[in-house]
């Protein structure tokens, strides 16, 4: 699966990191850190990445391939 950030979306409410700390990471400004690149999520870590994704209220995290 590959998923991606788009900078332009992220508004820096964290819930991404909030509730899946193992894909997402905060930069230090607050904002999700790796946005505008696609990001190969491994297996272990896809169902942790699509929680992440679906809490963004910006809908700035898009699943690009499942």
């Amino acid at each position: 699966m590959k998923l991606r950030v788009e900078n332009h979306l992220c508004t820096g409410h964290g819930r991404c990191y909030t509730h899946a700390p193992d894909v997402f990471e905060p930069d230090d400004d607050g904002f999700c850190d790796r946005r505008d690149e696609d990001r190969v999520i491994a297996p272990t870590l896809e169902r942790d990445a699509k929680d992440g994704a679906h809490s963004c209220p910006e809908g700035a995290i898009t699943i690009l391939d499942d």
